[in-house]
């Protein structure tokens, strides 16, 4: 008997493997993947900016690295003691002011530097709702809790939606032709938008997404959206919140997303890279025993050997 239907993933090519380099940007769920991607040691960097949830706001980035636009005084505001941006993410905020303004163009440097250099772009949408300062009727990547009646909020049409996503994969392109670009949805659930809301916009972003990917070159849709909401549908998958998937349904995804890109002959360095991993984390009732002592030796001639082979590897 079967007790689960299961979506068929073919494998894709160029697959991803320890010379290729991936950028990841957008929502949280690009942070989960991207956590994997470290944590195995692969060449990979996300969200310079931090976390941002809809495609507007990537937009906005990947303008600023195409056309080199430094971020100026006019693109912060002070609040609660911190200089913050409506373009970055909290993390970025800084006390001071000379900072925040270096470490955003530091950012955009480092996007314009990443694109140049990737073989595997994943992008990952969580919502079509959008938020508009009304003071300079501009769309915010994050609002910063501020003051909600400074803020018009919105759905982007199929239209917008369109326009933005060519302009995404436009730009991508022309820092590398040769790039694969992978969209996927965020299979968090954005419930503070509504159940209804949160279901419009996750399906505002699907119709617009699958006429861009079929229609352009070396673009592609990765299922994460739908892993979680047909493969696993329980709500067990999800975190106390019952909106943002928990480690299980997350490790699944990785799985299923190891099937589909990552390529197989690089399994025996990603185990070899994880039993490392664990050794490390290893906490020992005796240190100084001969027994540890060995263990420790063993795990640095296995971090040499494959620094030696992967010089990028840090761990």
């Amino acid at each position: 008997m079967k007790f689960q239907t299961q979506i068929f993933l073919e494998k894709k090519t160029p697959t991803i493997d320890y010379n290729s380099k991936v950028f990841l940007l957008g929502s949280c769920f690009a942070e989960n993947i991207a956590d994997k991607f470290t944590y195995y040691k692969f060449q990979s960097k996300v969200n310079p900016l931090g976390v941002m949830f809809h495609p507007l706001a990537i937009l906005d980035l990947l303008k600023r690295a195409q056309n080199r636009t430094d971020f100026t005084e006019k693109d912060i505001f002070f609040s609660n003691g911190y200089w913050q941006s409506y373009s970055a993410h909290s993390r970025l905020n800084n006390q001071s002011k000379k900072d925040i303004i270096s470490d955003l163009n530091s950012a955009v440097l480092s996007t314009k530097t990443q694109l140049m250099a990737a073989s595997h772009v994943v992008l990952t949408f969580g919502s079509a709702w959008v938020y508009t300062f009304i003071k300079s009727q501009t769309i915010v990547a994050n609002c910063h809790k501020q003051p909600q009646k400074e803020f018009k909020k919105s759905l982007l049409s199929i239209d917008q939606l369109n326009e933005s996503l060519e302009s995404i994969i436009s730009i991508l392109k022309s820092f590398n032709p040769k790039m694969t670009i992978i969209f996927t949805i965020s299979p968090v659930r954005h419930l503070k938008d509504g159940f209804v809301e949160n279901n419009h916009s996750k399906s505002q972003l699907i119709s617009a997404l699958h006429p861009i990917v079929s229609s352009s070159e070396n673009t592609h849709y990765f299922p994460s959206f739908e892993l979680v909401m047909d493969e696993l549908r329980d709500y067990r998958f999800y975190k106390d919140d019952m909106m943002h998937p928990n480690q299980l349904a997350i490790d699944y995804i990785w799985e299923r997303f190891q099937s589909s890109w990552i390529e197989s002959d690089v399994k025996l360095t990603m185990n070899e890279v994880s039993r490392l991993q664990k050794g490390l984390d290893h906490k020992p009732f005796n240190p100084s025993s001969k027994a540890h002592i060995a263990f420790l030796s063993n795990l640095s001639k296995g971090v040499d050997t494959l620094v030696c082979k992967y010089p990028f590897m840090k761990f």
